[in-house]
């Protein structure tokens, strides 16, 4: 009969919050940075030039079409090969915009089409400038409308960043490997880092709950 053996697990919990609180500031950094890239890469498809457009498609095919393993070993093994250098968190960072970048790029340019051309014209009729136009009338209904989209795909973004420990960034899951190599509690160390994910998971949609009652009035229970 295997017994459990927490304490060791315990006694390196400091490290394991450490790494928490690393894939924390991973998580929202990236969930941040990657609604900038998206909203500008969704916007560059449906309004820029057919070179940009292009080149927003082939980003978009090329990282949805291949393993976000191999985007992080190319950014963190290959990118050196041409002078080009990050940490292991930062690479993790590059790594993790970049992916949900193409991702909510899709998701932002439903969002967008599914504005009615009258909504604009309505809003020139009424005199607002194209900054208020595009603020009022387009980008936050549109976000309202793939809101719920949006966030489940910065959970799973945040649930990602446990692939990044295979390039020494120090996440949760970097800790969790270092503690059990060293302890040999394996069941008890992955049993702790699954139920921190899940409280990270919980965490997150409690956030995304309040930021959609604030920003689009919805009720925290919808």
């Amino acid at each position: 009969m295997y017994q459990l053996n927490f304490a060791p697990v315990f006694d390196n919990m400091d490290r394991l919050l450490a790494g928490a609180w690393t894939t924390v500031q991973l998580s929202f950094s990236a969930m941040v940075i990657g609604l900038v890239l998206s909203i500008a890469c969704a916007i560059g498809k449906l309004a820029g030039p057919r070179p940009l457009r292009w080149v927003i498609d082939l980003y978009i095919e090329i990282i949805r079409n291949t393993p976000f393993l191999v985007q992080i070993f190319f950014i963190y093994f290959a990118l050196p090969s041409l002078g080009i250098r990050f940490s292991p968190n930062t690479a993790a960072l590059v790594a993790l915009v970049v992916n949900v970048g193409a991702y909510a790029t899709e998701i932002i340019r439903a969002g967008i089409e599914s504005i009615q051309k009258g909504q604009v014209e309505a809003g020139v009729a009424l005199g607002l400038s194209r900054p208020q136009i595009f603020r009022y009338i387009i980008i936050k209904p549109a976000l309202r409308t793939v809101y719920p989209a949006l966030t489940s795909q910065f959970i799973y973004l945040m649930l990602n960043t446990s692939v990044v420990s295979v390039i020494s960034a120090t996440d949760l899951a970097a800790a969790g490997n270092d503690i059990q190599s060293q302890t040999f509690t394996a069941f008890e160390v992955y049993l702790v880092i699954t139920g921190i994910y899940l409280l990270l998971s919980l965490a997150f949609s409690g956030l995304f709950s309040v930021v959609q009652r604030l920003a689009f009035n919805y009720p925290l229970s919808r």
